[in-house]
């Protein structure tokens, strides 16, 4: 549990990444509204998304490739303010612990889209096939939101999902 004990700026790079819960969230297009500063979450996912898998295609890459990717920063995660509430970066910059879903706590990366969390099928399109005009029409909520099934869930209640997430083999 580094991230009980390590300040963001203490932990190795492998513990700064395994912080990302692959939600997806970070990745979706956001709008800011110029007169208020008000930021809106789209339902377009930057174009090295890949939703399957909730991650970049080209991680390594993705600031060469795409100019507006912001790469998270112990310095940066504590002013961004489009991060979700339920970042792991976020979360651990306000010293607050992690959800019963991140993969960290249940052990099992796919907690975090049984949780209904993750953007998993809810992209509707890539940021390449709308443009900037039609972006208006994308606009959605629910990255802001924590879904329900995701709040409170006691420990044991997380180790009987993460079960159920494992597929039984027939015969055995």
């Amino acid at each position: 549990m580094f991230w009980k004990t390590k300040s963001l700026e203490e932990m190795s790079d492998s513990e700064w990444e395994s912080l990302c819960d692959g939600c997806g969230r970070c990745c979706l297009e956001k709008l800011e509204d110029e007169d208020t500063g008000r930021l809106y979450f789209t339902s377009v996912a930057c174009r090295l998304f890949d939703e399957g898998a909730c991650r970049c295609h080209d991680y390594e890459h993705r600031s060469e490739r795409v100019a507006d990717c912001v790469r998270l920063t112990p310095a940066n995660v504590r002013s961004l303010n489009w991060l979700p509430s339920s970042c792991a970066y976020r979360l651990v910059a306000e010293g607050r612990d992690l959800y019963w879903w991140h993969p960290l706590i249940s052990g099992d990366p796919d907690t975090v889209h049984a949780a209904g969390v993750s953007v998993r099928g809810r992209i509707a399109a890539s940021e390449d096939k709308v443009t900037l005009e039609d972006m208006e029409d994308y606009i959605v909520r629910w990255p802001q939101l924590l879904p329900k099934r995701a709040r409170g869930v006691t420990r044991s209640a997380a180790v009987d999902m993460n079960k159920n997430l494992i597929p039984k083999k027939k015969g055995i």
